[in-house]
C-alpha cells in the first residue's frame, strides 16, 4: 500500500464522520479489552447484530450484557437501540466497512473481498458528502479557464498527473508540475484567466498551501481538492471536500486517491459535455486515430 501525500503530520479522525461502523473502526484501539470483543464482532458481521438482542450480542461476543451497554456508550450511543438505529443507517450507505478487521491469517480471496468492500463503502460515503453546489461552481470555473495547472505531491501528485492527461482533450492547455520549486515558479507566473487546481488529501501540505496562496494573489482562480477542512480552503475560490474513510494503517489502500480520481473524472466529463459539436468531432477523430495503433484480433 502507498503512503499519503507529503505532510508534516496527519490529521486525527474527522469529527464529521457519523458512520457508526467507521466510529468503531477508528476507536477500536482505545476500547477496553472486553468492549473490543463487541466491536470486533460487529465489524466482522454487522448485519447479524441488526436483529440481535443485548443478550444475544453478549453471548456471541463472549462478554456480559453490561459490557455491551458500556460499549454502546463508549462509541457515543444512547443505549443499544440507539446503536442499532445508527448501525442500520451506516449499512444503508453501502457495503459494510469490514476492511478494518484484516487478519494475518486472511487468504488472498478474503483480502480481495475486504478491500473491495471497504473501497466501495468509502466511495459511497464520499459521493453522499460531496457538496454539489461547490462542484457546479468548480465546473463553471474550469469551463472558462484559459489554462489550467494541477498541483499535488505524493499520492495527490498522481491525481494531478491524471488530470493533466485528461483536460487537454477538451481544448485547454494544462500543466502538472511535481517539483516544489517548479510549482512555486509556475504559480508565481499565473494570471487572471488561469485556474490552479491544488490537490492535497490532508490539506496540510505547506508547499501546496503556498502554491494556492501565490496563484490567487496573481489573479488566478484556485480550486482546492482535499479530504479535510483546513486552512487550505482560505486560499481557494472553491473547495471540493472529498471525504473518505481512509486512515494511515499499513493495510489501508489508497482510497482517498481513488475518490479524488473519480472527482477528476466528474469534472472532466462535465466539461466535455459542454463543448460544441466541432470539438466533439475533433475528439472522435482523435479516438479513431488512437485505435489505429491497436493490434486487431
Amino acid at each position: 500500500m502507498t503512503l499519503p501525500d507529503q505532510t508534516a503530520s496527519q490529521p486525527g479522525p474527522r469529527t464529521t464522520i457519523q458512520n457508526v461502523l467507521e466510529v468503531i473502526r477508528l476507536t477500536l484501539g482505545d476500547l477496553r479489552k472486553s468492549d473490543r470483543k463487541v466491536a470486533e464482532l460487529i465489524l466482522a458481521d454487522p448485519q447479524r447484530i441488526l436483529n440481535a438482542t443485548v443478550a444475544e450480542t453478549a453471548l456471541a461476543a463472549g462478554v456480559s450484557e453490561p459490557t455491551v451497554i458500556r460499549f454502546c456508550a463508549a462509541i457515543g450511543c444512547n443505549g443499544f437501540q440507539d446503536f442499532k438505529l445508527r448501525l442500520a443507517q451506516s449499512l444503508a450507505l453501502g457495503t459494510p466497512a469490514t476492511h478494518s478487521v484484516l487478519l494475518g491469517t486472511d487468504t488472498p480471496e478474503t483480502v480481495v473481498e475486504k478491500i473491495f468492500d471497504y473501497t466501495i463503502t468509502s466511495l459511497d460515503w464520499a459521493r453522499h458528502h460531496l457538496d454539489k453546489a461547490a462542484l457546479a461552481l468548480a465546473i463553471d470555473i474550469l469551463e472558462k479557464a484559459r489554462a489550467i495547472e494541477f498541483f499535488g505531491l505524493g499520492a495527490s501528485g498522481v491525481v494531478a498527473r491524471d488530470a493533466q492527461q485528461k483536460f487537454p482533450l477538451f481544448g485547454v492547455p494544462c500543466g502538472a508540475q511535481h517539483d516544489t520549486h517548479q510549482q512555486i515558479m509556475v504559480a508565481s507566473m499565473m494570471k487572471p484567466g488561469d485556474v490552479a487546481v491544488v490537490i492535497s488529501h490532508t490539506g496540510r501540505t505547506r508547499s501546496i498551501i503556498e502554491v494556492a496562496r501565490t496563484a490567487r494573489e496573481n489573479g488566478a482562480k484556485v480550486i482546492g481538492l482535499t479530504g479535510f477542512e483546513t486552512s487550505l480552503a482560505s486560499h481557494c475560490d472553491v473547495t471540493l471536500l472529498v471525504e473518505t474513510l481512509d486512515n494511515t494503517n499499513i493495510y489501508t489502500p489508497t482510497i482517498s486517491r481513488i475518490a479524488a480520481l473519480v472527482v477528476i473524472d466528474v469534472l472532466s466529463t462535465a466539461i466535455a459535455l459542454r463543448r460544441d459539436e466541432a470539438h466533439v468531432r475533433r475528439f472522435q477523430a482523435m479516438k479513431r486515430k488512437l485505435a489505429e495503433y491497436r493490434i486487431g484480433e
